[in-house]
């Protein structure tokens, strides 16, 4: 059993462990287009990963701020539970370009891991181009046309007696969508690297 225990290593289970350099950790053998292109994106993604991250604060202060005032002062606030779930949702599309270039998504990787990388890059790259991208681009598309309407319209919340404006956190779903679709750019390079070498960049 110890033996067993000693040879597992946590790198083994996540697919995220190649990713954890720095933007413009590349191989000098990628070709100089392909490694500036790569390097720009993954900064914009590690920049808007970075800055997201910020949002957790307000959401932690109105969480605390809702129970001190309804618990010791019996005084629920109208706008916690809208605001708190505004953030997060705002925080959970603009994270998600941040989390495909880190490889923290969900994916099947009992099968994937077993695989050689030139296999896990061709599987890779026809998946961004035959799903990924198309499905992102109508999302985007979709999302775009959703929250001009919520602007043009000055909608508001009906969830709660606060009534907030929702234009600002529809708007994080096209922008999340846009991160995503640049992310993809950068990902299918990567993929197109593997293919060629048979190592991930």
């Amino acid at each position: 059993m110890s033996e067993t225990l000693e040879t597992l290593d946590i790198s083994d289970e996540m697919i995220a462990e190649r990713r954890s350099g720095d933007p413009g950790d590349l191989p000098d053998d990628m070709t100089p287009w392909m490694r500036r292109t790569i390097t720009v994106i993954d900064t914009i993604s590690l920049w808007s990963g970075r800055i997201i991250c910020f949002m957790l604060v307000p959401v932690i202060y109105v969480m605390i701020h809702e129970v001190v005032a309804r618990k010791l002062f019996i005084a629920p606030t109208l706008w916690a539970y809208d605001l708190s779930r505004m953030i997060s949702g705002a925080m959970f599309m603009g994270g998600a370009a941040y989390a495909l270039m880190r490889g923290v998504h969900i994916r099947a990787d009992f099968l994937y891991r077993a695989w050689s990388a030139r296999t896990q890059a061709l599987v890779d790259a026809t998946l961004y181009v035959l799903l990924y991208f198309p499905g992102i681009a109508v999302f985007f598309w979709i999302s775009l046309d959703y929250a001009w309407k919520a602007w043009e319209r000055g909608e508001l919340s009906m969830d709660t007696a606060w009534m907030a404006p929702v234009a600002p956190v529809r708007s994080a779903m096209p922008v999340g969508a846009a991160l995503l679709l640049l992310q993809g750019v950068s990902e299918l390079l990567k993929s197109i690297y593997a293919i060629r070498h048979d190592r991930w960049p």
